[in-house]
């Protein structure tokens, strides 16, 4: 049992004590499942788990990045990769080779001509080659710092998008470019055609989609709430999609400038990115005076580029679709990935994220399913081929191959799960949808640390009965379990629920707090009359004449002035139980020097109790609440805690006044006051003359704080020859003792 507070007596626990309802764990939506750790198996929008499509391995780069992916003619894929500038060549069959090193460290982009030649672009300060043979060439210098993008137009030219500056260039021929268009931003991150053959850039650091209609020529399409619009792949029928997400720029120029330089000397980038909250305003053309014609520009400066700043809670990536009539849909978003790149295979749409290498679907009714992981860190490219898709990632460089069919095995591990303290593990069950040639079993651990480590327990044995199997990890506060999924290859079974039973261990109420105070209540019922504020103690009505309200006809007898108020002890205190159990309170008391408890009320369901003061005599006094969970346990389960409060003085009785007088004379008097008190110290001493004011009187010895005090009176200016002297000591406790004295010449 926990320490509750200083007070808080410690109890001990012979044997376990288990809570008495069963808990059940389970998992049955995808978003119970997509918490879980996947391994070859997906997870559909309704929640059910199978086998994922088939995913291979055709190439380990060795490489950090794989920035960029084409198709040739003849199903080659070429391969532009960071953070040494090469770029493969790999066959269908995996086989591989370095077609050509490159001088920069990064080739962000690469693309396949009209005339079959491979064109890669590279950064920092790099340029668009054209390689052909496993040689390169300059194609085209734009004198920028990075090239994001690559593209050939339906009029054979190729499209450059630029980064610092943020331009894109049109290229005809070798060496003969012109800047199409200054988009204003700091990089030109995506380009795309549409089917009327306009131009799309999506721009970074404000998330902008332009269309650009012709030479100094563009119209806004979008304004993300992301800064950057990563991928843009237009449909047949006008309408967009759009991957917008924040922040990765930065890691991409942190790469580029990070990486080893090449024997060519490399100047890296300065990078300015600039938020703002609002686009009003935005100039979309280029400055005035500005011509197509390309210029050198001289070497800046090494600037660190800006850090990413996460927002918990806020959207990381989102995808959008914008119709042909310009309004705008979002479709996905999420808070927890990147989306890099889309694939769209008919009502469907595939996204590659960051989320170790996720691979999500889109349906035709938005609805997500979870494809597979590939274990890497990013996925960045997505290419459909006859042969299947291509997944390129970065974390390390390789490529995976997405194929029909279903992976033969596949496992799937459970979240953690907390059971809040030591559990006795019962049974696993779960609901299925089987196929010929399929299996399905489960396997659990358990450990008392929040993550697996080596200190948990190994894998049970598996469990392969739907109805239920007995856990046999051994007990205690965590658990997990995994799934293992077994096929043909032409068929998956379907995981749909999965429950797992426990019995926690009954935890003991906690109590946090114990309250004593007094208050005070009427107990007169025939008063003669009652103010309409509690704060009255004495109360007695008289009419203007004098008299008062009760007459009779033998005369007018004496009012008694009764007690309006009688003091009660409130007890009160805060409790709760860790298991949610019932709680009940038994209150006890026993007095200073008492040996044994004295029951003051039992099986208690309030949080509070009241007690007529006078039942206790004068004297000092603990009290002790004491919280059981009986009402939701067997008796040999239940579990209860306890707190006691410091010691409580209790005092009835008023001190003891006795009133002297010392010295008279015609005007003056000096009298002594004497005070005792059986339980509580004297706390002060007043008078009052003639029923006028009180006056406060310090004791002989300057300080109010034994049981005996002694206070001396002086008067002066007696000239009436009578006047009372009344004195009223209060003793720490409250209560008050009077005396008086008639003074007479």
């Amino acid at each position: 049992m926990s320490r509750l507070i200083r007070y808080a007596a410690a109890t001990g626990v012979v044997a376990a004590m288990w809570a008495a309802s069963t808990t059940v764990w389970e998992l049955n939506t995808y978003e119970d499942f997509a918490r879980g750790k996947f391994e070859q198996v997906s997870v559909d929008s309704s929640g059910q788990l199978a086998l994922a499509p088939k995913l291979e391995l055709v190439f380990a780069s060795e490489q950090p990045a794989i920035w960029s992916l084409a198709e040739a003619p003849d199903g080659r894929l070429y391969v532009g990769t960071g953070h040494r500038g090469y770029v493969y060549e790999v066959a269908p069959d995996g086989a591989h080779r370095v077609l050509w090193a490159a001088d920069e460290p990064e080739v962000f982009a690469i693309t396949i001509g009209p005339d079959g030649a491979l064109y890669a672009a590279t950064s920092p300060n790099g340029k668009v080659y054209r390689v052909q043979s496993g040689q390169a060439e300059v194609y085209f210098d734009p004198k920028a710092t990075y090239i994001w993008s690559l593209h050939f137009g339906p009029d054979g030219a190729l499209y450059v998008g630029t980064g610092d500056p943020a331009h894109v260039y049109r290229v005809t021929a070798r060496n003969q470019g012109e800047l199409y268009y200054d988009t204003g931003q700091s990089h030109v991150v995506s380009l795309a055609f549409d089917p009327q053959g306009k131009l799309l850039a999506g721009t970074e650091p404000n998330g902008i989609l332009y269309r650009i209609t012709g030479k100094d020529q563009a119209f806004v399409l979008q304004d993300a709430e992301h800064p950057e619009i990563r991928t843009v792949v237009p449909l047949p029928d006008g309408s967009l999609y759009v991957a917008a997400l924040g922040g990765w720029m930065d890691k991409r120029v942190s790469a580029a400038q990070a990486a080893p330089p090449r024997p060519q000397q490399v100047i890296a980038a300065p990078t300015s990115i600039t938020v703002t909250a609002t686009q009003g305003g935005l100039e979309i053309k280029p400055p005035k005076g500005q011509t197509a014609q390309v210029t050198a520009q001289t070497a800046q400066p090494v600037l660190t580029p800006p850090q990413t700043t996460e927002v918990p809670g806020a959207e990381k990536s989102a995808v959008y679709r914008i119709y042909a009539d310009h309004t705008v849909e979002k479709i996905w978003a999420s808070k927890e990935a990147n989306a890099f790149d889309l694939l769209v295979l008919g009502d469907t749409i595939l996204v590659s994220t960051d989320k170790e290498g996720t691979i999500y679907q889109l349906d035709g009714e938005r609805k997500v399913r979870l494809v597979t992981k590939t274990g890497e860190s990013e996925a960045v490219r997505l290419l459909r081929t006859q042969r299947g898709i291509y997944v390129a990632t970065s974390n390390m460089g390789k490529i995976f191959r997405l194929t029909s069919g279903y992976s033969e095995r596949g496992t799937y591990e459970s979240p953690v799960h907390d059971a809040g303290s030591v559990a006795r593990w019962g049974r696993l069950q779960w609901t299925m949808r089987g196929c010929p040639g399929c299996e399905v079993w489960f396997q659990t651990r358990s450990g008392n640390t929040p993550r697996p480590d080596a200190t948990w327990s190994d894998w049970s044995k598996p469990l392969t009965n739907p109805e239920g199997g007995q856990i046999e990890s051994p007990n205690a506060r965590y658990i997990q379990w995994r799934a293992v999924l077994k096929g043909p290859g032409a068929d998956t079974p379907f995981i749909q629920s999965v429950r797992l039973a426990y019995l926690p261990q009954n935890s003991p109420p906690r109590l946090t707090n114990l309250t004593i105070r007094t208050q005070a209540t009427s107990t007169s019922a025939k008063a003669l009359s009652t103010t309409s504020s509690d704060t009255s103690t004495f109360t007695v009505t008289v009419t203007a004449s004098g008299d008062t309200k009760t007459t009779s006809s033998s005369g007018t007898p004496t009012q008694s002035l009764e007690r309006a108020l009688a003091e009660q002890i409130e007890l009160s205190w805060q409790a709760d139980d860790p298991d949610n159990d019932e709680l009940e309170y038994s209150l006890y008391f026993r007095g200073e020097g008492e040996q044994h408890w004295k029951l003051l009320r039992a099986n208690l369901k309030e949080k509070k109790w009241t007690l007529d003061s006078d039942a206790l005599a004068d004297g000092r006094y603990y009290f002790r609440v004491v919280a059981s969970d009986a009402p939701s346990n067997a008796p040999d389960r239940a579990r209860q805690s306890e707190l006691v409060s410091p010691p409580i003085l209790i005092d009835h009785t008023p001190p003891q006044v006795s009133l002297k007088p010392l010295r008279r004379s015609d005007e003056e008097a000096e009298l002594v006051v004497e005070a005792k008190d059986a339980t509580s110290p004297i706390a002060r001493a007043m008078y009052a003359l003639d029923a006028g004011s009180w006056i406060l009187l310090d004791p002989d010895d300057g300080v109010a704080d034994s049981l005996a005090e002694r206070f001396l009176i002086r008067l002066s200016g007696l000239r009436e020859p009578e006047h009372l002297i009344v004195v009223r000591v209060l003793d720490s406790a409250g209560n008050a003792g009077l005396a008086r004295l008639v003074l007479r010449r």
